[in-house]
């Protein structure tokens, strides 16, 4: 039996040229890429899970990092009816401090992808105060097959690029648990492993396997060196200055 659960541990240097193996790709590249290595039709996430706004002048939504995963349930604890701000404050700040506080800011690497697996809960996993904080310790973007919340202010903060499956507007507390981090979890149709490479843009999410990261890199390079090549002509002939995609 494959055992799915060991942790493929990178060091700064390994993140390092990875990233840089992968800067640039789209994720169309890339998904030719798995194809050219025998992934076909799996690591593509749900097309439901898509970026919460996409920047045509820069591109800044796109995003290459490495997974780190959370897993929350469906809490079975009740919560008190009533309560006044004071006590409601401290009981939801108890909640979120004992019972569903990952991603925890010391554990973020610089370049992680916060990977969060929150399937058939309605809560709004990401806002703009924690993403913000997400990305102040170094993480680049976040995935969920759940929700998303303060949408307004994380499109304006413009970091770290987000994903979801929808928008809504509930906190964790009285909703949801933490279950588990750094392990296994399967989000819009994949497995995702911690240090798995994670790439998205406009077209959606895909993961690669990190053990298999260098060859669909290369693959996908392959790919990408042509497109640019061809599509480059076309902008000659149809009058298009050349612009960074062409790069």
């Amino acid at each position: 039996m494959v055992d799915n659960s060991i942790k493929h541990e990178l060091s700064d240097e390994d993140r390092a040229e990875l990233k840089a193996l992968f800067k640039g790709l789209r994720v169309t590249d890339v998904t030719d890429g798995l194809d050219y290595t025998g992934f076909h039709d799996v690591n593509q996430l749900d097309r439901e899970i898509r970026p919460i706004h996409r920047d045509p002048a820069t591109f800044s939504h796109r995003f290459v990092g490495f997974a780190h995963t959370v897993r929350f349930l469906p809490t079975n604890r009740r919560r008190p009816e009533r309560m006044d701000l004071d006590t409601f404050d401290e009981w939801k700040g108890n909640w979120y401090r004992e019972l569903a506080s990952a991603p925890l800011v010391d554990e973020i690497r610089d370049d992680d992808a916060i990977v969060i697996d929150g399937k058939g809960t309605d809560v709004g996993y990401i806002g703009s105060n924690n993403s913000l904080r997400w990305a102040a310790n170094g993480a680049v973007g976040v995935v969920t097959n759940g929700g998303v919340r303060d949408t307004d202010e994380i499109i304006k903060q413009g970091q770290p690029a987000v994903y979801a499956r929808h928008f809504d507007k509930t906190i964790r507390p009285g909703r949801l648990e933490l279950d588990d981090t750094q392990v296994p979890i399967a989000v819009g149709g994949c497995m995702v492993r911690p240090n798995d490479v994670i790439v998205a843009d406009g077209d959606g999410v895909v993961v690669v396997p990190v053990e298999h990261a260098r060859d669909v890199a290369a693959a996908a390079q392959h790919v990408q060196t042509g497109d640019q090549e061809s599509r480059a002509a076309l902008y000659d002939e149809v009058g298009l200055d050349h612009d960074f995609t062409l790069a």
